[in-house]
């Protein structure tokens, strides 16, 4: 296999699941991911700082991949109302924070209304602060909302972009693949109203993130099915701001506890995903996440130097990758910046549309 005429020519999927397969030229192939990322973004290596707000652990969902959530009627549950988390909000605007995350299990008596309420609030209250960015409401929370408001989901996201939501995480993604969903996430969204949800996002003024969840029962062949939907997506559209690849944290989720699976993936496997990533995606999407409060650190250091750009956000309280076996912590600006500074690239914080912020 010639690996350097990727770098000039589009990869196909055949070409994408022969990479995976490939464990002679494994480094090469980090390699050449490496090389188009310079070519493409540089050195610079972007940061956010940002926090989670965990709304509810309530979820209809049922994922065999979650050990966060938990049922209405558990002594455990919670439900943060609007003020709640307007509060939380101006903590983090006050702790000198740029972005707020606002997301939570799929709750029953959540609505389209109830979450433009929260958008309000939130932008009211840290406005007098200089405002908070907000990002918030999976393509799921979204789709649940619309259905218990009665409207259809253009309805919902005009009314949520007309409250100054402008983007969105693009979770519940986890594998677009309908026979790997009907496994792990039987209760969710279908791939194809996945990607209408997505689309019809970003044709409303709402651009997303996009995600996978990889290292449980997937095959080569549905990671390239997935990323190549993503693919086709921004090309379409134009509005995804990044990718982010989620490694399946395996310890206290019912796919392990059921023997399903033993472990998450390897760190080869790790390397590697984010390597082919880079090389489909060149310049459509440009941004390549190492979430480092799921993989920690070193292996972060890595995946920068196998096609990644960001390290994603401080993230002052990541509930969900705790709950289901996270050991790693969250991280202080000077962590993040050390960290991208000790492998030989130049730190620099952005917003959430990956505008420098000097």
């Amino acid at each position: 296999m010639d690996l350097m005429s990727f770098k000039e020519r589009e990869i196909s999927k055949k070409d994408c699941v022969e990479l995976f397969e490939d464990t002679e030229n494994f480094f090469d192939i980090l390699k050449l991911a490496d090389s188009i990322r310079k070519d493409i973004v540089g050195d610079t290596v972007t940061f956010v700082k940002n926090t989670n707000i965990e709304t509810t652990n309530v979820c209809t969902m049922g994922c065999k991949f979650c050990a966060f959530s938990v049922s209405k009627n558990s002594p455990e549950a919670f439900k943060l109302d609007s003020d709640e988390i307007a509060k939380k909000a101006v903590i983090a605007k006050k702790s000198g924070l740029t972005e707020v995350t606002i997301h939570g299990g799929i709750h029953p008596d959540v609505d389209t209304h109830f979450q433009v309420e929260t958008i309000n609030k939130v932008n009211s209250a840290t406005s007098k602060l200089g405002g908070i960015y907000t990002h918030a409401y999976s393509p799921q929370e979204i789709l649940n909302g619309a259905e218990n408001a009665g409207l259809s989901i253009k309805e919902a996201l005009k009314m949520l972009n007309e409250a100054g939501l402008r983007t969105i995480p693009g979770t519940a993604a986890e594998i677009l693949d309908d026979e790997v969903r009907s496994d792990i996430c039987p209760l969710k969204m279908s791939t194809k109203k996945w990607i209408d949800i997505m689309k019809t996002a970003h044709k409303t003024g709402i651009k997303t993130t996009s995600t996978i969840i990889y290292g449980h029962v997937e095959e080569y062949k549905h990671i390239v099915d997935h990323l190549s939907i993503l693919k086709e997506i921004q090309e379409e559209t134009g509005g995804i701001t990044e990718f982010i690849p989620m490694s399946f944290l395996h310890e206290n989720t019912p796919l392990y506890k059921s023997g399903r699976v033993t472990d998450g993936a390897s760190g080869l496997y790790e390397l590697k995903l984010y390597a082919i990533a880079r090389i489909l995606f060149k310049e459509s999407i440009k941004n390549i996440q190492a979430p480092r409060v799921k993989i920690g650190t070193k292996l972060s250091q890595l995946i920068l130097k196998s096609g990644a750009n960001d390290l994603g956000g401080t993230l002052v309280e990541d509930k969900v990758s705790k709950a289901a076996g996270s050991i790693y912590e969250d991280a202080s600006v000077d962590l993040m910046k050390n960290a991208i500074t000790s492998i030989g690239r130049i730190p620099k914080e952005r917003t959430t549309l990956y505008e420098i912020i000097e």
